[in-house]
């Protein structure tokens, strides 16, 4: 089975060297939204203008498969 990595960037880059196998690339994109939401859940108020959040999904050879990216900014 194919193993993805899901690697977080907001305040810092959080690398996942772990990974987790999965059935194909639509099980890890399902794993990345589940993952974004609880993540999202976790900053508690954090997420602040000018500072985005992003998760990049790869796959075993650090192809980038899905990219989430949060932006956070004030209008105008």
């Amino acid at each position: 089975m194919p193993k993805y990595f899901f690697h977080v960037t907001h305040e810092r880059i959080e690398i996942d060297s772990e990974g987790e196998e999965l059935p194909d690339k639509h099980a890890a994109w399902k794993e990345a939204t589940v993952m974004a939401g609880q993540t999202l859940q976790g900053i508690d108020g954090k997420l602040v203008p000018g500072r985005d959040w992003k998760m990049e999904v790869t796959d075993e050879f650090q192809n980038t498969i899905y990219v989430l990216h949060i932006r956070a900014e004030r209008p105008r």
